[in-house]
């Protein structure tokens, strides 16, 4: 394989067993297992100052990124939703492997500028991400399987066979979760915000592990960073309604958001939720501004290590998020 001389712009769409690499928009996309040796053996043949964006599909892009990282090229993670959007700002209808990786590719030319470089996370964060999302399949599977088998006498048995596997792992997974949380030296900030009321450990790990991600210049960032933000829909004197962003690890989102619908029965919330609903707010926009409010309270106590203390933070008086 011929070495380019000048660095090039990249787009690599990751699966499971399968890299498909775009590497300039005049060559065909070359496709490489998704294994050690072959990423290494790639990025051999790059040129210095090379930039790859590298789709986020579960942890699949995490060994071509760490590698390409430690090889000293600018790496640009880019989550599916965000490309998606992407996608259709363009009008490219086709979607396979080839298509997407040259799509990547292309946002990397053309936003670049605008994006933010990906660095490794710190020790703990990956497994912790992994285990997460792995209960997370877990506990999806065990619905999928209630309403498969729902009033089906036949089987009940052994879905009650199954449903106690499935509830063993699912200990075994919180089991290492706290094993995690604990090696990364993180059981106080676990701790603090584990005292928010409404939030219970998953949601709290979820929120630690965003936060030692990365440095966040306010909670924000921090809201933006979980893609809990609202996009603003403009034009002239038209206003639409904002969407969430939607960035960001899209498990946490989701114990954030159920955090929410916990916290909103709690005597500390209740008044706050039903301030939103009686302002006009839908239940599920009242939730997600109790979300984030949960959110940006957390990311306090975890920047100042402090611990709840309601009589300041909340007031009575103090329901706008």
């Amino acid at each position: 394989m011929a070495m380019p001389k000048t660095p090039i712009e990249a787009g690599v769409d990751t699966a499971k067993d399968e890299l498909v690499i775009q590497s300039a928009p005049d060559t065909k996309p070359l496709a490489i297992p998704n294994t050690s040796k072959s990423i290494k053996a790639w990025l051999k043949t790059l040129p210095a100052g090379s930039a790859l964006a590298i789709e986020a599909t579960s942890t699949y892009h995490i060994e071509m990124a760490e590698q390409a990282h430690a090889a000293g090229f600018a790496v640009y993670v880019v989550d599916g939703f965000r490309l998606s959007k992407y996608r259709e700002s363009i009008a490219v209808r086709a979607k396979t492997d080839a298509q997407d990786a040259a799509l990547l590719a292309r946002y990397l030319r053309n936003e670049r500028s605008s994006l933010k470089v990906w660095t490794p996370p710190p020790a703990g964060h990956r497994q912790i991400q992994v285990l997460l999302r792995r209960r997370a399949k877990l506990v999806e599977v065990r619905g999928m399987l209630r309403e498969s088998f729902k009033g089906d006498k036949m089987f009940a048995a052994e879905l009650k066979k199954i449903e106690r596997t499935l509830k063993r792992t699912e200990l075994a997974i919180a089991k290492a979760l706290r094993e995690e949380v604990k090696d990364a030296g993180l059981n106080d900030q676990l701790r603090r915000v584990q005292q928010l009321p409404g939030i219970g450990f998953l949601t709290a790990v979820g929120l630690v592990m965003s936060f030692m991600r990365g440095e966040f210049a306010n909670s924000d960032a921090f809201v933006a960073y979980l893609g809990m933000d609202v996009t603003v829909v403009q034009s002239g004197k038209w206003s639409g309604r904002g969407r969430l962003s939607k960035r960001g690890d899209s498990e946490v989102r989701r114990l954030l958001y159920n955090a929410s619908m916990s916290g909103s029965r709690t005597a500390t919330w209740k008044a706050f939720h039903a301030y939103h609903l009686g302002r006009g707010k839908k239940t599920t926009q009242a939730f997600v501004i109790l979300a984030r409010r949960l959110a940006r309270l957390a990311f306090g106590l975890m920047r100042h290590q402090q611990d709840w203390k309601p009589e300041i933070y909340t007031g009575g008086a103090k329901l706008t998020s």
